[in-house]
């Protein structure tokens, strides 16, 4: 099929993709246009990566917009809105406005209310509608891409929910699902109401195999030698045969220190064959990789990608990553060792994929256990990009002949899994039933278990009353915990349970938040708004924290006292939101003493030490104690040397904490009987700019930051008063001679003569900064 033929397209749009190469559709994109996706039916397309999916996706939006409808993309990850929205952005030539929205939980997004494509993670979108987004009513079609990701425990319920509230909301809605190749698509497209394209057609070959003893063992019984060569490793001789033929390599391997390891020994075989051109490239990248952050995994990434080779994982800050995909995918890096997050739908291919590790840990299961045939097809679909590669070829490791056949088995001849709704869990349904009932989408019981009967668990699931069961017991926890109220089968949400709605966190760390504000003021109050330290959990669920309190908790003379940072900062990393920091080995035995240290400033009664939850609490204290070093101008290098952590989960632990922050501050304004708003709003502020107290004022001007704040206050410029009317050479020589970043910085804060011409940097400011730089902060916030 011609994409001429295709029904309903803007005037022009034919065209373009046409002399964009796009002539003949590819046959599930034809499949797709014959099952009406470009006439508003709904469809779920299961075909194997680089098929064609987000055409199928554009045809379906452009033929809506056309209709007069505005469309919906969801992506999974914050990386793929920016990189889709620059996609769809080559379509506004036919008069078409592309938006992209996905943080700030608590707007409304009524900025959107005027693009015709909207691009936003599944979790935006939630929060679009539980903030009122009037334009949602004016959809007329959304498309989920890796649908399949409803299986992902965290992500999954999520995605699901928002598609069935979408669909109850908007009549006729079309919804477009794309997805990896799974065992169940039909399913999904019976959920959805939806027509199904299921197909394993791929634009170029992709060759699956496993590399065992010196050739490659390949999916037809072929075999071709590729020998390791003495004690190279299988992976190194697999990237230098890759090289040999101008390809690049992706290997997955199972943890980030393993990804960083391949990627120092790998770039000892790309360095040979790196051209001019890509060298000078290489050295760019690498500049930009270290004036990302000071730490030691920066330097390591950048020494590697000046050889041709990086490393990929969440603890890389999102600059880091977004360099190195940038510069994998126009092949200047030749070689990226990954763990499996770069697998989930971010726009890396490569010639060759070597899947180096099959197994990973399983903290649940207690050891090593085998990737999904799901996950590991994901990571073969990174093989091969239709125009740039003859073929893909896709490679799994075996160290023996029973693990070559193993392999086989397992992965290469076995189909996907099925996915499965996760949305049956206690966790899950908190936060999506009190949204329910917050925005008015359901107001009684028996409308709530309608709603959760339009589910894909409920399409799936044998027991019906499973699902009714848990909403139940959700309901009593609400209840409970003052954020909804029931009263014969009706249901309302309190004002505090609507704002916790609007501020989109979990109603247990909304609890937590609750009863730690109140501790602070009430030395007889408990600690854990619903997560409890002992006892049965499924009990314990349905008490707030004051009903867990005892005597050990009490503490002082009864005396209001205002938090302080590091109790507030492990109050926000006690809640289920928070990704607390493991305990390693001898961090009992520290954190242990630091509890003791400064219990006095701990908001309510900690575990005994015998407590089932008594190691979670002291990992939300390793958690604090990190954030309170961040605030207290440690820097990041030595942050990262201490807490064996990236940049990029400092940056993590460190966003999470100023958005649950900022919940506790609107949460103490709601709150009649706390008063400790301004305390909250202070360590917001501290852990947000990343400085202690003296600092707030100057380092929230925009282009100051923590570093550039600390060299101005030593050089007496303490306040933005003082900023606005400071002598322009000091200025200069706090920020070590950059002109521009000196105008900058006094053209926002109102400066009356911002430019630096002629202005020479004081000497004395310039030396200071760069003995201050050479020293570091060892110094501040060195407390344990």
């Amino acid at each position: 099929m011609r994409v001429a033929d295709v029904p309903g397209l803007p005037d022009g749009v034919a065209d373009h993709l046409e002399s964009g190469g796009i002539e003949e559709l590819y046959p599930p994109q034809a499949e797709a246009v014959e099952a009406g996706v470009a006439e508003g039916e709904s469809l779920v397309a299961s075909v194997p990566t680089a098929s064609g999916k987000t055409l199928i996706a554009e045809l379906a939006m452009l033929s809506a917009v056309e209709r007069g409808g505005k469309a919906l993309y969801i992506v999974p990850l914050r990386a793929l809105a920016g990189e889709k929205a620059t996609e769809f952005e080559e379509f506004e030539q036919f008069g078409l406005s592309v938006g992209v929205s996905t943080g700030n939980y608590e707007d409304d997004g009524s900025r959107l209310s005027d693009n015709d494509v909207i691009v936003a993670t599944s979790e935006k979108v939630d929060s679009l509608v539980r903030n009122g987004a009037g334009w949602i009513d004016d959809l007329s079609c959304v498309v989920a891409d890796e649908v399949h990701l409803v299986d992902d425990d965290h992500r999954g319920p999520t995605l699901e929910v928002t598609l069935a509230k979408l669909r109850q909301r908007v009549q006729d809605l079309q919804v477009v699902a794309l997805s990896a190749t799974v065992g169940n698509a039909d399913e999904i497209a019976e959920w959805l109401d939806a027509e199904l394209v299921d197909s394993t057609w791929r634009p170029i070959d992709l060759r699956t195999g496993v590399h065992y003893g010196q050739a490659v063992h390949y999916d037809d019984g072929t075999q071709e030698e590729l020998a390791t060569g003495g004690s190279d490793s299988q992976t190194a001789a697999i990237v230098d045969d890759t090289l040999a033929d101008g390809g690049s390599t992706l290997v997955f391997v199972n943890s980030r220190r393993n990804a960083e390891a391949a990627a120092r020994r790998l770039a000892d075989v790309t360095k040979q064959g790196i051209s001019g051109e890509d060298r000078e490239r290489l050295r760019e990248v690498a500049d930009d990789i270290r004036g990302v952050s000071d730490t030691e995994t920066s330097d390591d990434l950048a020494d590697a990608v000046e050889k041709g080779a990086a490393f990929h994982h969440a603890g890389l800050a999102r600059e880091h990553r977004e360099l190195v995909e940038e510069a994998f995918r126009d092949r200047a890096i030749k070689v990226v060792s990954a763990t499996p997050t770069l697998a989930a739908g971010v726009n890396t291919p490569s010639r060759r994929v070597v899947v180096r590790d099959w197994q990973r840990y399983d903290g649940t299961a207690g050891g090593m256990q085998p990737l999904s045939v799901l996950e590991v097809h994901q990571m073969f679909g990174r093989a091969g990009r239709p125009g740039r590669d003859p073929y893909g070829e896709a490679v799994l490791l075996a160290s023996g002949h029973d693990e070559l056949e193993e392999l086989f088995d397992r992965y290469i001849y076995a189909e996907p899994e099925p996915v499965r709704s996760k949305l049956a869990a206690e966790p899950a349904l908190r936060t999506h039933v009190l949204a329910a009932v917050a925005t008015g989408f359901t107001t009684s019981e028996d409308a709530l278990h309608e709603f959760l009967g339009e589910t894909l668990y409920a399409t799936q699931t044998d027991d019906p009353t499973r699902l009714e069961s848990v909403a139940r017991d959700v309901l009593a926890y609400l209840d409970r915990n003052g954020f909804v109220e029931r009263e014969d089968g009706v249901l309302r949400a309190t004002s505090t349970g609507h704002l916790v709605s609007r501020l989109y966190v979990d109603p247990m760390s909304a609890a937590t938040l609750v009863d730690g504000l109140r501790a602070a003021g009430d030395s007889t109050a408990a600690n854990g708004g619903g997560r409890p330290a002992s006892g049965d959990p499924a009990d314990a669920g349905f008490q707030t924290a004051s009903e867990m309190q005892d005597d050990a908790a009490e503490t002082g003379d009864g005396e209001a006292a205002s938090p302080t940072p590091f109790g507030l900062y492990h109050l926000v990393s006690r809640t289920p939101d928070m990704y607390e920091l493991y305990l390693r080995s001898g961090d009992r035995e520290q954190y242990t003493e630091l509890a003791y240290e400064r219990e006095d400033e701990l908001l309510g009664r900690a575990p005994r030490e015998e407590e089932a939850g008594f190691e979670d609490w002291l990992s939300a204290l390793k958690t604090a104690k990190l954030l309170e070093d961040w605030a207290s101008e440690l820097d990041e290098d030595r942050i990262a040397e201490r807490y064996d952590v990236g940049p990029g989960d400092i940056r993590g632990k460190v966003e999470t904490a100023e958005w649950l922050l900022h919940a506790a501050e609107r949460l103490a304004g709601e709150l009649d009987d706390v008063e400790c708003a301004a305390a909250v709003r202070e360590a917001r502020k501290r852990v947000e700019y990343g400085v202690r107290e003296e600092l707030l004022d100057l380092a929230g001007v925009r282009n100051v930051g923590r570093k550039r704040a600390r060299r101005l206050y030593n050089a007496g410029i303490e306040s933005r008063a003082d900023l606005r009317n400071a002598e322009k050479s000091v200025v200069l020589g706090a920020v070590r001679g950059r002109e521009r970043t000196a105008e900058r910085i006094l053209e926002n804060v109102g400066h009356p003569d911002p430019e630096m011409d002629a202005v020479d940097a004081d000497a004395e400011t310039v030396a200071a900064a760069e003995e201050r730089d050479r020293d570091g902060q060892a110094n501040l916030g060195d407390f344990s």
